[in-house]
């Protein structure tokens, strides 16, 4: 850029002022880096040629790589820039230099490194200045981390990252995750960018250090079951990998950070209650200062002389200038060039003002326009009514028109702002205002009627949230009529006007101002200000509202003066034009914020031929600021030389309750004028101690004057009943005077505690009967009755106890070198109540050239500074991109829409820095786990003693009496085929429906046989295959598999039923494929064509040697011969067929399943679902493993009935093809996974009426059951029972199955069961292995709901995981499962099954210790449930209509393994928690991750999935971001505050990804391991990875 050369200070005086106005644009916002960059250079170009010649000795470049004279640039530029509107208020050279000071001793410690943000590339944005030396090495205090910790970067010859083709559609996935390979990063990459199979396939023995300390890790030790699927493995790297990975050198840089010693110790810590929290959340700290004073008098103001000649009321003042010095101006507006443009004289103001009060009475206006449709009801305009005054800030003239016309008509104005677009900050709040308050018109200007937005017919638009309006312009009237006099005038206590003001959390309110209270104003600013006829005052305030409105429209026509208007689009051009207007007219009063005088003291070009010697009063509306002091002072400096005396700066304090509380008499404020140096720290407490000049934590302020003038003014305490403050204390100031608000317009309970406050003194007494108006203001009086104003109650913020305010933090904020990084007007700091305290959150406008790097070191130091200067954390610091923040008419930030916007996620931060573990110091105790103090055999005589029941439940019985049962005859499923084929051989038992709903093919019993056959045939003949073999069958879901499997059995194979790769996604799901042929010893592969050819391919070639599988046989292609003979086993205690399945924890483990357990699953499901041949079942699911399978594959063999299949990958295509082929073919019970639910619920939410219209009918739906091995997804079923109850479905009729490794099926809902029954837990219990019963609805409950009823034949236990004692009835352990189809045992590569003998033969060490039971490996508890009243004799007919084969009432009501004698109207529900394996263990307590990712996946409607893990007790909580890059920022705080708030945990890395990336199974099962070891090892492309300090 043209100015790296050039000395700004050495240029013409006009060169720098163009300089500055440029400067002054950018910061606005008023025009681009591009545009500012380019005038600029324009500007400067002829000097750069003139000082080249000098530029040679530069300065050294500094650490930042930017040189010496830029820096000098910065400086020269800040002393001569015009900077934006909220400005100066918070500049102040001390505090600069404290700031300084304080990180200057921050940078002599060991300074902690904060580890970056990881950012997509295309999130980034770069600097310009970063683009040229971006590689150049940054010096130690810069950097963000060590660079050893970086990983090398790769060799230049190193192949190229291979991405899949496409993206793996997520309902087709694979137990495997996809690998993403990053997109191009900023940092440095990987040195390994493709994966190496040779990792696959060599299964390496060790698994990552499981840091999460799970007490079962020791138990399910891990790898030997089977190994978990090392998508990511690295075998080479055997330690927890913190030095090669990027994403775990971060974590660790993290982990490193966060175990630095806290300055604060933690207050004690406490049970997990919410009473403690809020304790913890506000300690008593025994150091705090206490306030030491007596209790303050109260301050009581001179009395109230009226001058003699003063008019009586404001309609006589009119009377009297309008007809006595008609010609005289009352106002003149200056336009936006500074002309002096439109004058308004008394004479005028007095006969427009009566125009308009006849036209509003009469309704006889010329311009209108309606919005929001036409008015309801009566609308005339009666005196007491209320209008909507709405005018431009450049237009006084009409506001004071309309406003004095209201006053003549009896009429209540309510000004409010231009609504310039319909979203507005704040306009639904106005519109809430403006309904309450009854308005039906609203008066304006003819500009501005025709600049609101319009509807196509011409009309105003209607604003969200405003009521039904009429728009009419208060210009052109007609006369009124000679005769017409006003209407007479209403008592004084009736509303004069309504001013708007606003609430901390933006609710808009309207403060009642009565005629005598502002008569009573009008007249005290007379008399305090001195005011006489005639005098010039400039008013460069909105005129609108509070001190403008008070003094420029009201006093000043009281009194006769001239008032000069200057809008504030003028002072963004000219910030001096007030002072010429001072100059020119002699002004002797200027009412200005302290901004103002700082941008007049910027303007440096304008200082010339200004005079302010006329000057009597220098009004400084907020002088209640802390920070106005320091802009006086300077004002005063530079001005002095130009005719301002120090006593004519009067600072004042007002509010729109109070109206104006005290003000600083002019020619009294050189001696009379306090000022104190106070800590900051005693503040935080709310007591005043003085503090030693330089110190770095004072706060100096100036008063605000003396009371106004027969006034009585108290302080009392912030909090709880209003006591009188001790003369030490601060408080909240109130005032007692006539000239006060009297209430809040509609809102009687609001108005009570504002304006109706009787102090109380020590004794509890109020002082006196009068009532007292709080000001909102808070502060102390001084000596000789000034009054002090150090804040105000909405920019306060409790955090653990003590009180800050936001502009002191702001301040603050800003001494850190703001220029280089944000906008200094454009910054909001708010609280947000998490976990039972304030959190303190800053949000900044970030500058366009500001880098990533350097926006996030000046983030830490913003930190280090607020921490050391105000002894408190911020929890969320964010910056946004220029003009993004939400802003208020007049330019400043609308702070209440701003933190709404954070709320709701809707902020779109660029950058985000979250501290939960610095700040949050109020977490519940660690749940510390004695050990063993009560054995198992005291809980079971607890127990006893206290009558409850132990946990057991059990099945019914499978003694069977129905003879007609031939299949009972058969010890095999292969001789229960072969029956069949004989007997009913014509019996149509499969169909198989493709995407269109047609049929694909059908089997009949014989079809099936023969086909088995013909495949025993290619396995004997040309796979040469021996008794025993195992065989992998590769198909994908349909018929052929199902031939296979019998074909396998009967040469006596051992069938591996795998899933198919998928063509699409070959990296990831072929080498699973492949590890399950390996692991299961198969020694052939059958599978049909298709999927050969795919194995075959070479894209498979790519990811596998495909020389390298075992003989591979094609179905298609088989001999026609006849089987010589069908193998029987020996015994039915053989293997059947292997069952393998990736659980969710990334384990891979395969199961033995022999004969017998076979035919009694079948035989179970055959009686508890009232299964015959008549029979249709139609099954949406996978066919490889658990019940799937089983449904699939062998209940239709068993049973004989019809089996309907649908493969899920043909719903993907067709989502409503399920629900149709039930409703088509009358099917009464149906089976199911998530994964179809889910894309039912989803594809289907908006076309039911469709589906309804084409006769889809699920009437006949009997039991719909979700095959799941999880806690039911209750949220999912409901929704789909709800969605579809249109169509018919029964709401009893969806329910859950469970089943697992060791038991793949131990519950599932019967054809009479008795509906699902649901209870409520208290998730705080769960945490601590507790289940406690709650109501609905009560806080921290979690819905569960049991997962269908126990299977005949199964009996069920809970017993300690860790003991292995029995738990009482309604006690949390792990559930343990004793049954005929129980699993024999896992199949694992090493045959070593000693490590978990104990999971198929588990044994009680108390009580029934002979029994053996299965380890299923899930918490959960058993609940003995009353039979809920739908599903017993209440209704009769659900169990008298049902259609069946054999069935009686006796089965149905026979329930639960009760015998025939008792009574039945109890049942043993199971009630699943989850996989122990998964469960995180965090602070001693036990969290379930799904519980935690409900919480998340509420938080913001932009997630479209969740998943989280633990890395060494840190928590990661990974989120899909459905929506644009640019909103991933918005998820880290919302996510952070609902963990925090839900689950009292503080979430460590937050990494927000693209859809699709969270593994999911064919369950339907999220693979949160498999994401961990793909985070942890940097193959996840994450839009942004935040970590929280």
């Amino acid at each position: 850029m043209a100015d790296l050369s050039v000395d700004i200070s050495k240029l013409p005086d006009e060169i720098r002022d163009k300089l500055a106005e440029l400067d002054l644009e950018l910061s606005e916002g008023d025009i681009t880096q591009k545009g500012y960059e380019k005038k600029r250079t324009r500007l400067l170009a002829p000097y750069t040629a003139q000082q080249q010649p000098q530029a040679g000795n530069q300065l050294p470049r500094g650490p930042r790589g930017d040189s010496g004279s830029s820096r000098q640039l910065t400086r020269n530029r800040r002393t001569h820039r015009r900077v934006t509107h909220n400005e100066k208020r918070y500049h102040s050279e001390v505090r600069q230099e404290a700031v300084q000071q304080a990180l200057a001793e921050m940078q002599n410690r060991p300074k902690p490194s904060l580890p970056m943000p990881s950012k997509r590339t295309s999130m980034m944005a770069k600097s310009p200045d970063r683009e040229r030396h971006d590689l150049s090495s940054s010096s130690d205090e810069d950097s963000c981390a060590g660079d050893s910790e970086l990983p090398p970067p790769p060799e230049l010859g190193s192949p190229p990252a291979r991405r899949p083709a496409a993206p793996h559609p997520r309902a087709h996935p694979h137990p495997l995750p996809q690998l993403h390979y990053p997109r191009e990063k900023k940092h440095a990459p990987r040195e390994k960018t493709e994966i190496d199979l040779s990792e696959i396939i060599h299964l390496p023995t060790y698994i990552q250090p499981d840091v999460t300390h799970t007490t079962s890790g020791a138990r399910r030790g891990g790898a030997h079951i089977a190994d978990r699927v090392q998508c990511y493995a690295q075998p080479e790297d055997t330690g927890t990998g913190t030095g090669r990975w990027k994403v775990s050198a971060k974590i660790q840089q993290l982990l490193n950070t966060l175990k630095r010693p806290k300055r604060r110790p933690l207050p004690e810590f406490y049970e997990d209650d919410d009473i403690e929290l809020e304790i913890a959340a506000n300690p008593k700290d025994p150091n705090a200062p206490k306030p030491e004073g007596g209790t303050m008098t109260p301050a009581v103001g001179e009395q109230l002389v009226v001058p003699a000649g003063l008019p009586r009321n404001l309609e006589a003042a009119l009377q009297r200038y309008g007809t006595a010095s008609f010609k005289a101006n009352v106002a003149t507006v200056l336009d936006p060039n500074g002309k002096l443009s439109n004058s308004l004289t008394f004479g005028k103001l007095l006969s427009r003002s009566l125009k308009i009060a006849h036209a509003v009475l009469n309704r006889t206006f010329t311009s209108k326009s309606s919005s929001g449709g036409p008015l309801t009801g009566d609308n005339s305009i009666k005196p007491g009514d209320r209008v909507a005054l709405v005018y431009p800030n450049n237009d006084p003239i009409n506001f004071m028109c309309a406003f004095y016309g209201c006053l003549q008509a009896g009429i209540v104005p309510v000004p409010i702002e231009v609504p310039l677009t319909r979203r507005d900050a704040g306009l639904q709040q106005v519109g809430f205002l403006l309904g309450s308050c009854g308005i039906q018109y609203a008066l304006t200007s003819d500009a501005c009627l025709k600049g609101l937005p319009k509807t196509s017919s011409g009309d105003v638009v209607s604003f969200r949230g405003w009521p039904s309006l009429q728009w009419v312009s208060t210009e052109k009237l007609p006369r009124p009529p000679r005769d017409w006099i006003p209407p007479p005038r209403p008592s004084e206590d009736c509303p004069a006007h309504i001013e708007h003001t606003s609430a901390a959390d933006g609710s808009a309110m309207g403060v009642i101002v009565t005629r005598s209270s502002m008569l009573a104003q009008c007249r005290m600013l007379s008399v305090a200000c001195n005011y006489t006829e005639g005098e010039h005052m400039v008013c460069v305030l909105d005129f609108k509202r509070e001190t403008g409105l008070w003094h420029a429209v009201l006093a000043s026509v009281l009194n006769g003066m001239h008032v000069i208007f200057i809008p504030y689009a003028l002072m963004k051009v000219s910030p001096a034009s007030w002072m010429h207007m001072i100059t020119k007219y002699r002004a002797s009063v200027a009412i200005v914020k302290s901004r103002d005088l700082h941008w007049g003291l910027l303007a440096t070009r304008d200082h010339k031929e200004i005079s302010l010697s006329s000057l009597r009063m220098l009004l400084v509306a907020d002088g209640a600021n802390p920070w106005s002091l320091s802009s006086c002072d300077q004002f005063l400096s530079v001005f002095q030389s130009k005719g301002v005396r120090g006593d004519a700066i009067c600072p004042c304090a007002c509010s729109s309750e109070s109206l104006t509380v005290c003000v600083r008499r002019a020619g009294r404020g050189g001696s009379s004028a306090g000022r104190g140096v106070l800590s900051m720290s005693g503040l935080s407490y709310g007591v005043v101690r003085v503090d030693a000049e330089n110190s770095l934590t004072s706060l100096t302020l100036q008063d605000c004057g003396q009371v106004m003038p027969s006034c009585v003014i108290v302080v009392v305490k912030m909090e709880g009943p209003a006591y009188l403050c001790k003369t030490d204390e601060v408080g909240e100031i109130c005032v007692l005077s006539g000239a006060t608000g009297s209430g809040y317009w509609g809102l009687p309970g609001l108005t009570n505690t504002v304006f109706r406050v009787q102090p109380l003194d020590s004794d509890g007494e109020p002082i006196g009967e009068e009532h007292y108006v709080r000001s909102g203001l808070l502060g102390f009086l001084g000596p000789g009755g000034l009054v002090f104003v150090c804040g105000s109650r909405d920019g306060l913020m409790t955090v653990t106890g003590r009180k800050h305010n936001m502009d002191d933090i702001i301040a603050t904020v800003l001494a850190v070198e703001p220029m280089k990084f944000i906008y200094r007007g454009r910054i909001a700091v708010f609280s947000v109540r998490v976990l039972r305290d304030e959190r303190i959150c800053i949000v900044a406008e970030q500058r366009p050239d500001c880098g990533e790097e350097e926006s996030f070191q000046w983030m830490s130091r913003v930190l280090q500074a607020v921490d050391s200067i105000h002894q408190v954390g911020i929890y969320c610091l964010a910056l946004v991109q220029p003009n993004y923040l939400p802003k208020t008419p007049l330019g400043g930030i609308h702070l209440s829409e701003c933190k709404r916007r954070f709320l709701e996620g809707t902020l779109h931060p660029a950058n985000v820095l979250m501290c939960p573990h610095t700040c949050v110091t109020n977490l519940p105790k660690p749940r510390e786990i004695h050990s063993a103090d009560v054995g198992p055999a005291s809980v079971i005589v607890g127990n006893l003693v206290q009558g409850n029941r132990l946990a057991s439940a059990q099945g019914r019985d499978m003694g069977y009496t129905d003879d007609s049962d031939a299949a009972r005859k058969y010890q095999f499923i292969s001789q229960i085929l072969r029956w069949r084929a004989q007997s009913t051989s014509d019996h149509v038992i499969f169909t198989l429906l493709n995407s269109k709903g047609a049929v694909a093919k059908v089997l009949t019993c014989a079809e099936l046989h023969k086909k088995a056959e013909r495949i025993g045939n290619l396995l004997l003949e040309k796979g040469r295959v021996n008794t025993g073999d195992h065989v992998a069958l590769i198909f994908p879901p349909g018929l052929d598999l199902i031939c296979a499997f019998y074909g396998c059995l009967y040469v006596g194979a051992v069938p591996v039923t795998i899933r198919p790769p998928h063509p699409q996604n070959l990296h990831t799901t072929l080498p699973t494929v492949r590890m399950i042929v390996d692991v299961s010893k198969a020694t052939l592969v059958l599978s049909n064509q298709s999927v050969i050819k795919l194995l075959r391919s070479k894209e498979a070639s790519n990811v596998l040697d495909s020389k390298a599988w075992p003989v591979t046989l094609d179905t298609d292609d088989m001999p026609k011969k006849k089987l010589p003979i069908l193998y029987r086993a020996p015994t039915a205690e053989m293997l059947a067929y292997l069952d393998f399945s990736v659980s969710t924890t990334g384990m891979l483990a395969g199961i033995k399943m022999s004969h017998a357990a076979v035919t009694s699953l079948c035989r179970s499901m055959k009686i508890a679902c009232e299964l015959y041949p008549s029979r249709h079942i139609a099954l949406c699911l996978d066919p490889y493993c658990g019940l799937g399978f089983a449904l699939w594959c062998l209940s239709s063999i068993y049973s004989g009935h019809h089996s309907i299949l649908i493969p899920p990958s043909e719903v993907e295509i067709n989502p409503g093809l399920w629900l149709s082929a039930v409703s088509q073919y009358k099917v009464r019970d149906t089976f199911c996974s998530y994964g179809v639910m889910e894309l039912c619920t989803k594809g289907l939410g908006s076309s039911v009426n469709q589906l309804k219209a084409k006769g889809i009918n699920l009437a006949c739906v009997r039991t719909c059951v979700v095959v799941a091995e999880e806690r039911p997804r209750i949220n999912l079923t409901n929704s789909f029972s709800k969605l579809f109850s249109a169509l018919g479905l029964s709401p009893r009729a969806v329910s859950t199955s469970f089943g697992c490794r060791v038991n793949i099926a131990i519950c599932l809902q019967g054809a009479s069961s008795p509906e699902p029954s649901t209870v409520y837990v208290d998730l705080r219990a769960l945490r601590n292995d507790r289940v406690s019963l709650v109501e609905r609805g009560s806080p921290h409950s979690l819905c569960l709901m049991e997962s269908g009823k126990l299977l005949p034949g199964v009996k069920v236990i809970t017993a300690n995981p860790e003991t292995k004692g029995q738990c009482g009835d309604s006690h949390l352990g792990e559930i343990w499962v004793q049954s005929p189809h129980n699993a024999s045992g896992y199949f694992t590569i090493y045959g070593d099954e000693s490590d978990y003998a104990d999971h198929f033969s588990a044994q009680l060490v108390t009580g029934n210790t002979g029994e053996v039971y299965a380890r299923t490996g899930y918490l959960g508890f058993l609940r003995r449930t009353e039979i809920s009243a739908t599903a017993t004799g209440g209704d009769d007919t659900s169990i008298l209509t049902r259609d069946s084969d054999t069935e009686s009432l006796a089965s149905a009501w026979s329930v639960s393994g009760l015998g025939a004698g008792d009574t039945h109207d109890t049942h043993d529900a199971v009630f699943v928690v989850g996989a122990l394996d998964e469960t995180i263990m965090l602070r001693g307590m036990r969290y379930h991750p799904i519980d935690i990712e409900n919480s998340v996946m509420r938080c913001h409607k932009k997630i479209a999935e969740c998943a989280v893990f633990t890395w060494t007790n840190l928590l990661v909580v990974v989120v899909e971001l459905d929506g644009n890059d640019s909103e991933a920022l918005n998820l880290v705080p919302l996510v952070t505050n609902t963990v925090l708030e839900e689950h009292h945990l503080i979430v460590g890395v937050v990494v927000v990804v693209d859809p699709g990336v969270v593994p999911i199974n064919s369950r339907g099962e999220k693979q949160r391991m498999h994401l961990r070891d793909g985070f942890l090892s940097d193959q996840i492309d994450a839009i942004y990875i935040a970590y929280n300090m």
